[in-house]
């Protein structure tokens, strides 16, 4: 099987990039970040976010599943399709601390390389080329800058229809960023034999047909 991993910074638009070539390629896209989101969701349900030992507790009573459906992924939370309430900025900082606890990514971790052992997958996150699959043949850290990152998420808000500051949007990137780079387990930075893409100058179509050229340059 061919694994393809791709990690980077919230925002950096690894999500749409690598559905988008995984389809191209014909390939299975994960993308890991629900599955943290889908935890994070759980915890707050119950009142739990913040509360290492109850999320830690919670896992037991959980079921979170990726399914295919038509082609396109969907993750469920206990049974039900939760796919479009994980979306949203509280959720978002949800799962960048629930990430943070060993415990919850065991949790995620056998699910995840149990996908990859059984197809030619793209899969991204925060770790993948240095945790989750550090023998995949293709490893990707795909970023761009702060500013950039503020701005795409800013106009997808606003397209969105919701009422946002820019210089809180940023924020927001900036904090991520922060929890992700700084935390003890697996935090986020590029694995040795990863090859360095920076989208900020490069439009959707650009990253994408970047991400297939280098699967390629390396299958």
């Amino acid at each position: 099987m061919i694994n393809v991993a791709i990690d980077g910074p919230a925002g950096a638009g690894k999500s749409t990039v690598a559905k988008a070539a995984a389809k191209e390629l014909g390939y299975i896209y994960v993308d890991t970040g629900a599955l943290y989101r889908t935890v994070a969701l759980g915890a707050q349900r119950k009142g739990f976010l913040g509360d290492t030992d109850k999320i830690i507790d919670m896992l037991s009573d959980i079921n979170v599943e990726l399914k295919y459906i038509d082609g396109v992924q969907a993750v469920f939370l206990n049974g039900e399709d939760v796919s479009s309430l994980i979306r949203t900025p509280e959720i978002s900082m949800g799962a960048s601390a629930v990430s943070a606890i060993p415990k919850v990514r065991e949790f995620l971790l056998d699910l995840q390389r149990d996908i990859a052992k059984k197809n030619n997958v793209i899969m991204d996150g925060r770790d993948i080329a240095t945790v989750v699959l550090p023998d995949a043949k293709v490893k990707i850290f795909l970023f761009a800058s702060p500013e950039c990152r503020a701005k795409r998420r800013y106009d997808e808000l606003i397209e969105k229809g919701e009422s946002v500051m820019f210089e809180d949007v940023l924020a927001d990137v900036n904090q991520r960023d922060y929890q992700d780079s700084h935390r003890e387990i697996a935090p986020l930075k590029p694995s040795e034999e990863s090859i360095m893409l920076d989208t900020s100058e490069l439009n959707l179509e650009e990253s994408i047909q970047a991400v297939i050229n280098i699967v390629k340059e390396n299958i």
